[in-house]
């Protein structure tokens, strides 16, 4: 309570500003105002608005007319079916609005979304982790329609092959992050050699989820505010400064379940529930972070992991 107290003040004098900047308007361009005024927070009213402008989701929007609904109505896959629904009591079987008790219940959306994902990109089609994605997108724009296009921005260009077959970009990604340690935080990556753990053992839930689940809900809205804005690098800030403010405890541990349980405890308590600090962190602890440096380094990781897997 005393946090939310704190946190409804910020949330008002944003809520103030960004009025301000939205009057009158229906259609938003990236400017330097405005990526400032997203890495400080979206109210919630404005969100879809700028979700769709910022990640090209709009656009696709409004050039596929009709297209949505298309696909609902074509010849289901008996396969793709019983892959979505076998995932559709387990997505956020504690939020309201997924009981089957409540009215409307969002599970026929979800199921609508996810079917007409699976049909737009059937070499993704379906896999675990994106009914979360799809959840959490229907929460926040109440629109079967939006949400579809939404997750078209996430899967298709702000993260292309985390969710195909072979996950090669989320492969990629987390080996990546392992190489921007090794730089940055060569204390925690010599533990983690010294105890033998791979990255994707203690990051490929924080990087599949999006850190849905992980990080508390008001701490991933805005992570996901400047993920939609300024693109995947936003999730290497996350977990760089996760590591790079847990970075003690980390260097202390004595074996490979006592890293687990440390990067475990590192996505709960007052650094990560305190979502505006923490934010002004993710911009500050990791320095300066190019999408140049991370394209040079994944074409080197996703070299290695190819050749290792062939």
């Amino acid at each position: 309570e005393e946090l939310m107290s704190d946190y409804l003040v910020v949330l008002t004098r944003r809520s103030i500003k960004w009025s301000k900047l939205m009057k009158g308007k229906r259609k938003v361009q990236k400017n330097l105002t405005l990526k400032r005024y997203v890495r400080k927070g979206i109210p919630n009213e404005y969100r879809t608005l700028i979700w769709m402008a910022a990640s090209g989701a709009q656009d696709q929007f409004e050039k596929n007319p009709g297209y949505y609904q298309s696909l609902l109505v074509a010849q289901h896959d008996p396969k793709l079916v019983e892959t979505i629904c076998t995932d559709l009591n387990r997505t956020f079987p504690d939020n309201i609005h997924f009981r089957k008790s409540s009215n409307p219940c969002l599970q026929e959306a979800l199921y609508n979304v996810l079917l007409a994902y699976g049909y737009h990109n059937p070499a993704v089609g379906y896999c675990q982790g994106m009914n979360f994605i799809a959840g959490y997108l229907l929460i926040i724009t109440k629109d079967e329609e939006k949400s579809f296009w939404l997750m078209d921005a996430l899967l298709g260009r702000i993260l292309p092959d985390y969710y195909s077959p072979h996950m090669l970009g989320l492969k990629t990604d987390q080996e990546v992050l392992g190489e921007l340690v090794k730089v940055r935080i060569p204390g925690v990556w010599k533990t983690m050699m010294d105890q033998n753990v791979m990255w994707t053992l203690v990051v490929s839930r924080w990087f599949i989820c999006l850190y849905i689940d992980i990080l508390p809900v008001e701490t991933v809205l805005r992570i996901w505010d400047c993920l939609f804005y300024e693109g995947s690098k936003i999730l290497f800030r996350v977990a760089l400064t996760l590591i790079h403010h847990n970075q003690a405890s980390i260097e202390q541990a004595q074996s490979l379940p006592d890293v687990c349980q440390i990067f475990k405890q590192i996505t709960q308590g007052p650094f990560v529930d305190e979502c505006h600090t923490f934010m002004q962190k993710i911009f500050t602890e990791p320095r300066s972070l190019s999408m140049a440096t991370l394209t040079k380094l994944r074409v080197i990781c996703r070299s290695r992991i190819v050749s290792e897997e062939s």
